[in-house]
């Protein structure tokens, strides 16, 4: 009896054995796998150091390097911060966030706005107050249309019209300038810089100088052109389109009309008792 419970015993230790001796070779198999497994490429790239505005000159102390996966590296990237250095930047940019060629004005495009403003367009500035400039929702970046409101030709001031005349337009500044009162006293006024094409730039000129602009704040996303149709003063307090009056003979004119035209039979309202009924009769 106790020869049958070593024997089982034994059996169950050797079994055990096994089981151990597959596990301790299946995790350092697993191990000699992982080290056998190539590390992760890493290369370097330029980042900013710090939230870097647009137009403004890079230098060393703007931007820093960083390790970043060779097999995810974005195209435009750089790897040496004298690649970058003395540009102007083109966007806006926040800390560590990657600078692309994208992102970058030529290095002999000088520095400041002008160096944002792309070959073949305009930057133009434009006095704006609270109200137009959506209530300091205008900033950098943003995408606007631009609508003016003036009076129509040989309206005689009479009536007036709005318009728009530019779409997705992007602002390239937002700020302030020096001019006089009434007074003559220096008093801020609010600027708004657009980004537009030279034909465009004599549009906005006009519409600033001879009308009352207004600026509308687009999604950046949204790029589709509407052209919307123009708000005449009349038809908008009118509730509708206006009604042309029947017009009148001009004087020294005489109005034609045939002879075997047939006047228009004219109409009498004729009261019965308590009936109520319109007759009409020829004319003779």
């Amino acid at each position: 009896m106790n020869r049958n419970r070593l024997m089982v015993g034994l059996a169950f230790a050797v079994l055990l054995a096994f089981i151990l001796a597959a596990y301790v070779y299946h995790a350092f198999k697993k191990v000699q796998v992982s080290a056998s497994a190539p590390a992760m490429r890493m290369t370097t790239i330029v980042v900013a150091a710090e939230p870097i505005k647009i137009g403004e000159r890079l230098d060393a102390s703007k931007v820093r390097t960083i390790q970043w996966p060779s097999g995810s590296k974005p195209a435009g990237m750089f790897g040496d911060i004298a690649e970058v250095a003395n540009r102007a930047v083109l966007t806006n940019l926040a800390e560590n966030e990657p600078i692309l060629a994208d992102n970058l004005a030529s290095s002999d495009s000088g520095g400041g706005l002008s160096a944002t403003i792309p070959e073949g367009m305009r930057a133009v500035s434009v006095p704006v107050n609270d109200v137009v400039g959506v209530a300091g929702f205008v900033t950098p970046g943003t995408m606007v249309d631009v609508l003016v409101t003036g009076n129509t030709i040989g309206s005689g001031g009479g009536s007036s019209v709005t318009r728009t005349i530019l779409e997705n337009i992007r602002v390239l500044a937002a700020g302030q300038k020096m001019d006089q009162d009434r007074e003559g006293k220096p008093e801020p006024v609010p600027v708004i810089t657009l980004l537009v094409t030279p034909e465009d730039a004599a549009k906005l000129t006009m519409a600033s100088t001879e009308g009352k602009i207004q600026l509308a704040l687009r999604n950046t996303v949204d790029t589709k052109a509407t052209n919307p149709a123009p708000v005449l003063q009349s038809s908008l307090f009118a509730g509708g389109a206006p009604v042309a009056p029947a017009a009148a003979p001009t004087p020294g004119k005489h109005v034609v009309m045939h002879k075997d035209a047939a006047p228009p039979p004219y109409s009498i309202e004729v009261i019965t008792g308590g009936k109520q009924e319109m007759k009409n009769f020829p004319n003779p």
